[in-house]
């Protein structure tokens, strides 16, 4: 856990979140910018920087993160209309918050490429 980093302050209920999912190594709530009617941030419990951090030992980890997607694009609603999952990497890929996330994104049609 990194003390500066407000995601582990999410993790340790340091600060609020809206929280729709937590496992044993992952955490689910909802983004407090969305940029979709759906946008929901699937983080592990443990701070890894960026996916260019992982390790073998996190596949557990990472099988968890994409069935929590799975699951709450179910409990969305968005399971039959699509939706998208993204991570960035670095600054210059649009990576704001250096503990690794994934967005869950749906509920309206999207573009691709993005931006």
């Amino acid at each position: 856990m990194s003390a500066e980093c407000i995601f582990c302050k999410i993790v340790a209920h340091e600060i609020p979140a809206d929280i729709v999912h937590a496992s044993d190594h992952v955490v689910a709530f909802r983004d407090l910018e969305p940029k979709a009617p759906v946008h929901i941030l699937i983080i592990p419990k443990e701070h890894i920087s960026s996916m260019a951090d992982l390790k073998e030992k996190n596949a557990h980890m990472l099988a968890e993160v994409f069935t929590a997607a799975s699951h709450l694009a179910k409990a969305e609603g968005i399971e039959d209309t699509g939706w998208r999952v993204v991570s960035n990497v670095g600054a210059d890929a649009g990576q704001g918050v250096f503990h690794l996330h994934f967005h869950l994104l749906g509920g309206r049609p999207m573009g691709w490429p993005p931006g």
